[in-house]
């Protein structure tokens, strides 16, 4: 056992147990979105659909979104603390159960959704980059930094879908891009981030841009 460990033990960040930054139980307690779901945008459902209530209607520029596990209590806890209390190793985490659920994408690349300036300031790092980078190296793919920001609109937590969707347009430029790309965040909301970063890989190139997040929020966890 490390030094650092008897100085600084491990708790799980969800349960605050000690021994790992997520315990055994917790792990296995997970809600893992590998069962059946909309072909579309990846939300579970009954059976197989290629669109549901949360997409059918709606202009998305991705080819389709995939996520790990559902955005629940536990994963909230652990969001946080990688996102706000700088537990990096959270990211390897985050990828691991990545891999275990969402099949290698058929792309030339792995691009990210650059989160604000001020973020990254604050924060000293970003999720979203980190998961890309180490999700790139499990799939021995390219990771490119393709996406810049133009603006940062305000925050999205109180807005609803098309409040979303008209804050976030036009946020994302694109550097040149391969024909196949997949896009990776932190958390799949309302898809209206993943869209917008979309369209701005296409101009910048992409035919087909796959989406791939660490979780995902369900209508029904709400």
């Amino acid at each position: 056992m490390r030094v650092l460990d008897l100085l600084l033990p491990q708790r799980c960040v969800a349960c605050g147990h000690g021994g790992a930054l997520l315990c055994g139980d917790c792990r296995g307690a997970l809600h893992r979105l590998d069962g059946v779901g909309c072909d579309r945008c990846g939300a579970p459902t009954a059976w197989p659909v290629r669109r549901c209530r949360e997409c059918a209607g709606r202009r998305i520029a991705f080819a389709h979104a995939r996520a790990a596990v559902a955005y629940d209590r536990r994963i909230r806890k652990l969001v946080r603390g990688w996102k706000e209390h700088g537990l990096r190793t959270l990211g390897a985490l985050a990828a691991d159960l990545v891999v275990e659920v969402v099949p290698r994408p058929e792309v030339a690349a792995v691009a990210w959704v650059p989160p604000s300036r001020d973020r990254v300031l604050r924060r000293g790092h970003s999720t979203s980059e980190q998961l890309a980078r180490e999700l790139a190296v499990r799939w021995s793919l390219e990771p490119l930094d393709a996406l810049a920001r133009v603006r940062d609109p305000p925050p999205q937590r109180r807005l609803d879908l098309r409040e979303r969707r008209r804050n976030v347009s036009g946020a994302f430029r694109a550097r040149a891009s391969p024909a196949r790309v997949c896009l990776v965040d932190d958390v799949y909301t309302t898809g209206a981030t993943a869209s917008a970063a979309a369209t701005a890989l296409r101009a910048g190139g992409a035919r087909t841009v796959v989406v791939v997040t660490f979780a995902r929020t369900l209508r029904s966890l709400h």
